[in-house]
């Protein structure tokens, strides 16, 4: 187990990595703007059960792999640009197709968690992450490596609910005021456009891979 004193560190070098916006709470804010609070809080748990994939996926070994492989790391790369990008496609076609101007039905919450999960188990640089960051505070002295990182692993998705609930519930606190003319146009192509520049954005970047 690592020391209270690690842990304590730990904690506040997370916290600083993950109050900084990126894919996961752009997905959790627009979630929680289109359909309200609890699709805020729902897509937050969808981000952190895709958290623990890439814990489990660090604890294993296989962060390890993807980043060594330059194969891997760009299929993975890819893989998720492409399903943000799909995802962004389906909402500007599916925003453009209702034209009635009662709001739209929506999304279901099954599906925002399991895109969620999807969202950030196809992140490359979550991977990077666990596997450049957290190594930092493992002692192999301390026990076990791998218990080490999955409570590690699990300190930081638990900090990341915390936060991307905190968006979500404002996301969805705030978004039914919006007027509903802006409303409806910032639902029409606000979401569908951010995860098509997300994906874009995963696909040409060139972060370079820990070794």
């Amino acid at each position: 187990m690592p020391e209270p004193t690690t842990l304590a560190v730990f904690s506040l070098a997370a916290l600083a990595l993950i109050v900084v916006p990126g894919p996961a709470v752009i997905y959790v804010v627009t979630r929680g703007i289109d359909q309200g609070r609890r699709a805020g809080l729902v897509s937050a748990l969808g981000i952190e059960a895709g958290g623990l994939v890439h814990v489990a996926a660090a604890a294993l070994g296989l962060s390890a792999l993807i980043v060594s492989s330059a194969t891997a790391f760009t299929v993975l790369k890819y893989a998720g640009a492409a399903y943000l990008i799909m995802l962004g496609l389906r909402e500007l076609r599916g925003r453009a197709a209702r034209v009635a101007p009662e709001k739209p039905e929506p999304a279901p919450l099954r599906r925002v968690f399991w895109q969620g999960v999807l969202v950030n188990a196809l992140n490359p640089k979550t991977a990077l992450f666990f596997l450049a960051f957290l190594p930092q505070f493992v002692d192999p002295a301390a026990g076990p490596v791998h218990a080490q990182i999955l409570v590690l692993g699990a300190v930081f998705v638990a900090i990341g609910f915390v936060s991307d609930s905190a968006w979500g519930l404002a996301a969805g606190t705030l978004g039914p005021r919006l007027r509903d003319g802006v409303r409806r146009r910032v639902q029409r192509w606000g979401s569908g456009s951010v995860f098509v520049a997300l994906g874009v954005g995963t696909a040409l970047s060139t972060t370079r891979r820990a070794v």
